[in-house]
């Protein structure tokens, strides 16, 4: 099973002490940013402990394409009405990719971003528009997200990621990050995983995806909310989150959790280890505040 979570990004150790995090709990992938979410404040990459980071994920047979690198909130590609911060989205997502790429790492996930006061036919070919414009790498794949729909959110059906990715000029450059809680929230039915993944392959294709957020949501399906949940506690439930991170169909993808904080401390090496071992146990989580 591939799996890791989202974990931190801090001095004095960076992306060496993100990697140490993530053998902590267990796992054979990870998912950072670079910096903070909620704003364009970075240090330099040379200053990340990079080489080391990388050095030890070869140590322990982990390949540097399980190293998902986020792109922070602020990036908003849809954006229309206010025209700077279409302008600094692709400002701050050429200097992503960049990142990303002297990271060493492959996969850069992106919000699809939000049409505001537009609407949503506006707002998509605002994405389009404005992706196109991106200083693209061709070691670097950008990962468009499955959103939830909550407010005026673009990406929350698989149509709408499609009708994105086939208006793009370099289409090679990017594919696909599934959210469970996302999907969940938009409306699909994911106690039939093969099935939503059928509907993937014939709108997308299979081949496009590279990403899983495996999380448990707070809401009922389709009411585009995206609150997440820990496995297990939400209304997907362990045995449908197990299927799918046990599933064969998408077992080379990396599965990231991204599941909330128990009593301040992150719940993922026991999420992580219900799931190999098949096996809820909720004293896990509760033994985490």
């Amino acid at each position: 099973m591939i799996i890791g979570s989202h974990v931190q990004m801090k001095a004095p150790l960076f992306l060496e002490g993100s990697v140490q995090e993530a053998l902590s709990y267990g796992a054979n992938a990870l998912m950072l940013y670079t910096g903070a979410p909620q704003n364009t404040k970075r240090r330099p990459v040379s200053e990340m402990r990079a080489a080391e980071a990388r050095e030890l994920m070869k140590k322990h047979g982990i390949p540097m394409d399980r190293m998902i690198i986020h792109a922070p909130y602020i990036i908003n590609p849809a954006n229309s009405v206010k025209p700077e911060v279409a302008e600094l989205a692709v400002e701050f997502l050429d200097k992503e990719i960049a990142r990303t790429h002297a990271i060493g790492a492959k996969y850069l996930v992106l919000h699809p971003g939000s049409f505001t006061t537009a609407d949503e036919e506006t707002g998509i070919r605002t994405a389009i528009a404005q992706l196109n414009r991106a200083a693209l790498c061709d070691d670097v794949i950008i990962c468009l997200e499955t959103m939830a729909g909550k407010g005026s959110e673009i990406g929350r059906t698989f149509e709408q990621i499609e009708q994105i990715l086939s208006g793009l000029d370099r289409p090679e450059c990017f594919g696909v990050c599934f959210d469970t809680c996302h999907t969940n929230d938009a409306g699909y039915d994911l106690t039939d995983y093969d099935g939503v993944l059928d509907e993937f392959d014939r709108i997308i294709g299979l081949d496009r995806l590279h990403v899983i957020h495996l999380n448990d949501t707070k809401n009922p399906r389709g009411a585009r909310k995206d609150r997440h949940a820990n496995i297990g506690q939400g209304t997907l439930g362990f045995e449908t989150l197990y299927n799918i991170a046990s599933s064969a169909r998408t077992a080379h993808i990396p599965k990231i959790l991204e599941t909330p904080y128990i009593g301040k401390k992150p719940p993922y090496g026991e999420e992580i280890r219900m799931l190999k071992e098949h096996r809820y146990m909720p004293e896990l989580l509760a033994e985490t505040e």
